[in-house]
């Protein structure tokens, strides 16, 4: 049974194609990956067959009274709200159910025979409908999905306007699967849990009943939970059977055959063109000439894409620094509050240390405190001599109101428009990228524009946080490969293992000096 169809959908922003006549057909029960790398169009995708977008051209069909739960991480939690008012939202509309049902409680004492068999239908399905969405046991359920994503351990009672980024995604997260939807749209579940919510994600999904569609970067995981990939590439989108390795493995075969194909019918037409122009000047020769332009007009030349840029990582290296690059003596980190006991930390030359630990409980608020971007509660961080720091924020601003090539600019204003653009396109980024403004990026393509900056500034020491998130394999893979390169140190809030493994020379577990219960 299909529940969403989308026929000859064409879309984009400016003069920036990214999609060009796309179909798509979801059935019941397809558990499928969307793929492709940063600034194909996944998100945009979601937010078309969601209405959050009205495309160019193109029909989106959904099948009747179909539920849809999209993960939208920019959903507003209202102040005064908590986690576990949150989660019981889910089941608002089986509230509205029930307050239908006591209504027709109320009708059947006055109903004749008749009327009073239909109220007992109706009632009859009303009930099924509660049941099968779990309504008797709502507080169990709110309890099994919030202790299975952290969120007991934040506190069921917490406001959710005191929560961090990442904790409100997972309560987002948690009200979602509560719902189950008929169909799941997930953008990046992954980017903000850890890895024991992300196992238990995991199985969440391998035994949902129903469809879902799944943006994400993290292959173990993709791999572990989909039957189905759609690749979004060069504005098409390209349906493959099985999982992510499965996908590449036939892409790749298909690609080679594609471009054998290409430079196969490329020397034919160089060869038929090259004939045409020495005999179609000679009496004897000129009707073969005609002969191989015909065939040249008729010809179905296959469209053979180039590679998109690959971004190459490079980090410029100051100077030496001291034996030390931080110690800290009693240094206690938070707001209005503390989120650690008094830290005695110390960093040397050289060290490439990942902080790990649950969402919320201190990990950027520490780097902050380290750079000096925050005071401390109390305590001291002492800095080391001769540091040449380079920061990664976890996001971009959402005020930025600059185009790609003034950011970069703003950051290195004796740099030609040539050596921006240059700098710009070694990250991955084409140049309609290039030209347009930060704020209509995709999350992966302003993370390049970050990572821009970073890499054109030479540092000694590297404070990246969570610099991982939203980025594409290819991007991933070469900023590992950068990093390990780099001869400076290191200190990095990461939730991905497989990423820091070979990297990482110690790993702090935030959990052992957070003052949350975790």
């Amino acid at each position: 049974m299909s529940i969403l169809n989308v026929e000859s959908l064409s879309h984009g922003f400016g003069d920036r194609a990214i999609f060009h006549n796309v179909s798509f057909r979801l059935l019941k029960g397809e558990h499928i990956g969307l793929v492709g790398a940063n600034g194909e169009g996944k998100s945009t995708f979601l937010n078309i067959i969601t209405g959050k977008l009205q495309p160019d051209e193109g029909r989106i069909e959904w099948a009747k009274k179909v539920r849809v739960g999209y993960l939208d991480q920019h959903t507003a939690l209202q102040k005064g709200m908590t986690v576990r008012s949150v989660l019981t939202s889910a089941f608002d509309f089986l509230l509205e159910m029930e307050q239908e049902l006591n209504l027709i409680y109320e009708q059947m004492g006055d109903a004749d025979t008749a009327r009073l068999q239909e109220l007992m239908d109706e009632a009859g399905t009303l009930q099924d409908l509660m049941s099968m969405h779990d309504f008797y046991m709502i507080d169990a359920k709110v309890e099994e999905v919030g202790r299975a994503l952290g969120l007991a351990e934040i506190g069921f009672d917490r406001d959710v306007s005191e929560l961090s980024g990442g904790q409100r995604t997972k309560v987002l997260l948690g009200k979602l699967l509560l719902e189950k939807p008929d169909i799941l749209l997930l953008d990046e579940p992954t980017n903000y849990l850890d890895k024991e919510h992300i196992d238990w994600l995991k199985r969440y999904l391998n035994e949902y009943e129903n469809a879902f569609i799944l943006i994400s970067h993290d292959i173990s995981f993709l791999n572990s939970v989909v039957n189905l990939i759609y690749h979004m590439d060069n504005q098409a989108l390209n349906r493959y059977v099985g999982n992510y390795d499965k996908f590449q493995e036939v892409y790749a075969m298909k690609k080679a055959q594609l471009e054998a194909a290409y430079n196969k019918q490329q020397k034919e037409i160089a060869d038929l063109k090259d004939f045409v122009a020495r005999n179609k000047a000679r009496v004897a020769t000129r009707n073969m000439a005609m002969s191989r332009q015909k065939k040249l007009d008729k010809m179905d030349v296959i469209e053979f894409s180039s590679q998109k840029p690959k971004p190459e990582f490079n980090f410029k290296e100051a100077r030496t620094p001291g034996r030390y690059i931080f110690q800290t003596k009693d240094l206690v980190i938070g707001y209005d509050k503390p989120l650690s006991s008094p830290l005695a930390l110390a960093m040397e030359r050289g060290d490439k240390i990942v902080l790990t630990g649950a969402n919320g409980i201190g990990k950027t608020t520490l780097l902050k405190s380290i750079l000096g971007l925050i005071p401390p509660l109390s305590g001291i961080v002492e800095q080391g001599d001769y540091l040449e720091i380079g920061y990664f924020e976890q996001e971009t601003d959402p005020d930025i109101s600059t185009t790609c090539i003034e950011e970069i600019w703003k950051e290195f204003p004796a740099y030609s428009q040539y050596e921006v653009r240059s700098a710009l396109a070694k990250c991955g980024l084409t140049t309609k990228h290039i030209e347009s403004l930060v704020k209509v990026l995709s999350g992966g393509e302003q993370a390049k524009v970050r990572l821009c900056k970073l890499l054109n500034k030479a540092s000694n020491v590297l404070v990246l946080d969570e610099p991982t998130n939203h980025l594409d394999v290819e991007a991933k893979a070469e900023l590992k490969r950068a990093l390990l390169a780099y001869k400076g140190s290191i200190l990095m809030v990461c939730h991905e293992p497989d990423f820091y493994a070979g990297l990482a020379t110690g790993i702090w577990d935030c959990t052992k000096w957070t003052t949350l219960t975790v």
